[in-house]
């Protein structure tokens, strides 16, 4: 796919443009050092330089609370009706970290029995990515899992060139609109900025924890019974907040509401967590992790183990989310340290 050049004093131009045929939405600042994926209608609202943002994109493919249909038992056999609405939307901004988290739930959704509903949202969702060109703040590991660099999964990529944004374009649907608005193609000068910026990239990320990535799924192996769970357990307040703020957490609880007439209601899915006690919890009270060290030990396996051993990629992005959120200061990347150093 093609490159193009837009300058910066165009970017509210392309963004009105750009909001006239779809809903646009980027990150916007929501107080000190806070963020916020929210409607935008002018560049001036956007957060062009900041950290990942309290939720990651993931509420546009699959939000907090969703109705899933509507059902009526008034005349003997029961009755139900989908319930689905999705608008096309922008996403604008999108970081390499969050854009790593849409591609695995992309995946998980994929598989049999595939999430119809997050499948059709995901296709009325047009992403606009936006290169790091250094660091966060000090909770980031996006270099240990690789994630610091563009690794696809856009339909537009922006990095910033000083003056002005170099785009990539990714899909079929970005070439479409950047011709729509006839951006003019990027020169062999600013491919060789570009360059300069991805080699500047290699001083300034580095691996965060100083363990080999590759020797991750060993250290995990060996750390079943490690000591680092019984110490979480005893620090871990069992909040949700790491999974919930965490790009590739999935999990969610399904449940029906009975309207007053007790004839009619709806079902619903909610964001849910492996870190409530009632989680797993099943019939007849039996608990498999009812110890918080159990359930952030399965936290873990589920970002470094899992997904690794199944899907060959893991599930953490390294945004970060996870440790700012944290009431308790659980510190992934020092998590990742101690069981390196008890597998030694």
């Amino acid at each position: 796919m093609n490159y193009h050049i837009l300058k910066k004093t165009e970017l509210d131009g392309f963004v009105k443009k750009l909001a006239k045929t779809m809903k646009v939405c980027a990150p916007v600042a929501k107080g000190h050092n806070n963020f916020a994926f929210e409607e935008v209608t002018s560049a001036g609202e956007i957060a062009l330089s900041y950290i990942p943002t309290i939720l990651p994109p993931k509420k546009y493919f699959m939000p907090p609370r969703e109705k899933m249909l509507d059902f009526d038992i008034s005349e003997g056999k029961p009755k139900d009706t989908a319930s689905f609405d999705s608008e096309k939307i922008a996403l604008f901004g999108v970081h390499t970290c969050d854009l790593a988290g849409i591609q695995c739930l992309n995946m998980v959704f994929s598989e049999k029995p595939r999430d119809y509903n997050y499948i059709l949202r995901k296709e009325n969702v047009f992403i606009i990515g936006l290169e790091c060109n250094g660091y966060c703040d000090t909770h980031a590991s996006c270099a240990l899992v690789g994630n610091h660099y563009p690794n696809g999964g856009y339909d537009l990529f922006f990095t910033d060139l000083g003056e002005k944004f170099i785009i990539h374009v990714g899909t079929q649907k970005g070439e479409e609109l950047v011709e729509g608005m006839g951006l003019e193609k990027a020169s062999p000068a600013d491919l060789s900025a570009l360059d300069k910026v991805r080699e500047g990239k290699k001083k300034t990320f580095q691996n965060e924890i100083g363990v080999d990535p590759k020797s991750l799924p060993a250290i995990f192996a060996k750390g079943v019974d490690s000591k680092v769970w019984t110490d979480l357990g005893a620090k871990c307040v069992s909040c949700g907040n790491c999974t919930n703020v965490c790009p590739t957490c999935y999990c969610f609880d399904m449940a029906d509401t009975i309207n007053l007439d007790l004839k009619t209601g709806s079902r619903n899915r909610t964001w849910d967590s492996c870190q409530f006690e009632t989680f797993a919890t099943v019939a007849g009270g039996e608990n498999f992790r009812e110890e918080r060290g159990a359930r952030q030990r399965h936290r873990f396996y589920r970002k470094f183990k899992y997904p690794l051993d199944k899907f060959y990629r893991a599930f953490c992005t390294g945004c970060g989310r996870c440790t700012r959120t944290c009431m308790a200061k659980i510190n992934l990347k020092d998590t990742l340290r101690a069981l390196a150093a008890e597998s030694k």
